[in-house]
């Protein structure tokens, strides 16, 4: 099997770790499989692909689309290293407003599946990243939506002690609790 999947603290995140095959020449991996995946029990029909760069202490984020829009989402860092942060916003969730939040970077190769329901966002920890991922449903504009990354009722742990670089849209993000539950899932 070329994958790992692992369930995380929230069962509907899964990190997926690839069997990588390398030698003097480099590596291959697999990054998707469609009968794979679905036998783990990711069975999200996958409609577009994304790939963005961000400079050193770039925080992007917390990022979903309204209801009916929702995006699950495969994300790996193929240049330099973040974290990597999926935020329940299911508010009938048992887990609504935790989080899950892993390393993701170029050496590791690791992969998370984060399913509707959740925001996500991302911090770079080198001096570039960049971010290949999947989304299930298309990018629609009238239902981009965003949270506070420094919500204090979510609390979420960035890892770092820099101030992180932001666009003026998520400087200026409501917090979950400002938000009509209804847009939520």
């Amino acid at each position: 099997m070329p994958f790992e999947f692992i369930k995380q603290k929230i069962e509907d995140v899964i990190l997926i770790k690839p069997k990588v095959f390398g030698d003097n020449r480099g590596f291959f991996l697999e990054s998707y499989k469609k009968s794979e995946f679905f036998e783990n029990g990711i069975t999200v029909e996958f409609n577009q692909d994304n790939h963005s760069m961000s400079s050193a202490h770039v925080l992007r984020g917390l990022h979903y689309q309204a209801k009916p829009f929702g995006q699950a989402k495969l994300v790996r860092c193929s240049k330099g290293r973040i974290y990597d942060v999926a935020l329940d916003i299911r508010p009938d969730s048992k887990t609504f407003k935790q989080y899950v939040k892993v390393e993701l970077s170029q050496d590791n190769k690791n992969m998370l599946f984060i399913p509707e329901g959740f925001a996500h966002g991302f911090v770079v920890l080198s001096d570039v990243a960049e971010l290949l991922y999947k989304a299930s449903g298309e990018y629609n504009p009238l239902a981009d939506r965003g949270l506070l990354w420094c919500d204090e009722d979510i609390n979420i742990d960035w890892g770092i002690d820099f101030e992180p670089v932001l666009s003026d849209k998520d400087k200026v993000q409501p917090k979950l609790s400002e938000i009509n539950q209804k847009e939520l899932f």
